[in-house]
């Protein structure tokens, strides 16, 4: 029997969000501000967006406080996740803070075997050593030569995937254990808001002011909460749902790849054949080791659970 065709609007809109999201490490890049501050914006811009959106379209629904204490952990999480990206990205460059970040997908198999006692097979570690062998292609063959903030840069692009894995994790607990019951845009305008209030006390610890430079810095951060915040993920929210889960894990590696083609191009990073290749390496590895089969239904079945 021939599978029945993916749905062509759910395709384009997997492949338009992975793509808008792309440009977000670029978007950070192009402001004139410090980590903290492009976090901070992007978060508070965007959960208002969302904000107003829910409110003209008539979808809010009140939130209650044990909402709030649920998403607390998550928030700070996203928080901490964005304050060292956003500090990778200006020490290594957008393409390769971006696939480091994407190494998450590692901690959270592994999450999920030690807390949800889920299977991992051979599939996943051929997938870790394809991974870290391209890792070690792009960073790891020159690393003697390295400048130290260079390789805080590559430290501080895996601990993004870390920090990523907890927030994925504990908002999903959340939403499985029935604490938080929102529905997907309001849940993520309220966890941008909260996780702005959170970076808002972490520019005060650091001393920072809000103030913008220049106009580059105000589109650019605009850019990066409408483009990457909102439009990109409400796509994916919405593609989601109608697509296999390996064709979503395919489609999700357009950000690192686009992200690393992006770099090369508009801050001319320099890149060689072997560059090329630790990149290949890697997301094949990511896509292989995210990647599961589908389940065959019984056999009195035509369905799939």
């Amino acid at each position: 029997m021939n599978r029945p065709a993916l749905p062509r609007r759910a395709l384009l809109e997997m492949i338009g969000g992975a793509a808008l999201i792309s440009t977000t490490s670029i978007l950070v890049k192009l402001a004139h501000v410090g980590p903290t501050v492009s976090a901070f914006y992007r978060m508070f811009l965007g959960g208002a967006i969302l904000l107003v959106g829910l409110l003209v379209w008539r979808r809010w629904r009140r939130v209650r406080a044990a909402h709030l204490g649920w998403m607390l952990i998550p928030a700070f999480a996203f928080a901490v996740d964005l304050m060292m990206w956003h500090r990778s990205i200006l020490h290594v460059g957008p393409g390769l803070a971006t696939l480091l970040g994407n190494f998450q997908v590692f901690v959270m198999a592994l999450a999920g075997w030690l807390i949800y006692r889920e299977r991992l097979d051979l599939r996943f570690l051929g997938g870790v050593l394809l991974a870290f062998a391209g890792l070690y292609l792009l960073v790891g063959v020159d690393w003697s030569s390295l400048g130290a903030q260079y390789r805080l840069g590559v430290g501080l692009g895996l601990l993004t995937g870390v920090a990523y894995a907890v927030y994925m994790l504990t908002t999903r607990h959340a939403q499985r254990m029935g604490h938080v019951d929102l529905a997907p845009a309001q849940l993520l305008c309220v966890q941008s808001l909260l996780c702005a209030a959170i970076l808002l006390l972490a520019l005060a610890w650091e001393g920072q002011g809000l103030g913008l430079p220049d106009a580059q810095s105000w589109w650019s951060l605009l850019a990066l909460a409408l483009v990457g915040q909102v439009l990109g993920w409400i796509l994916l929210i919405r593609a989601m749902p109608h697509l296999p889960a390996s064709i979503i894990g395919l489609l999700l590696l357009l950000q690192p790849a686009l992200s690393f083609v992006f770099d090369v191009i508009l801050f001319a990073r320099p890149t060689t054949r072997l560059d090329w290749m630790g990149i290949g390496l890697s997301l094949i590895g990511i896509f292989i080791g995210t990647w599961r089969p589908r389940k065959r239904a019984p056999a009195e079945s035509t369905e799939v659970a």
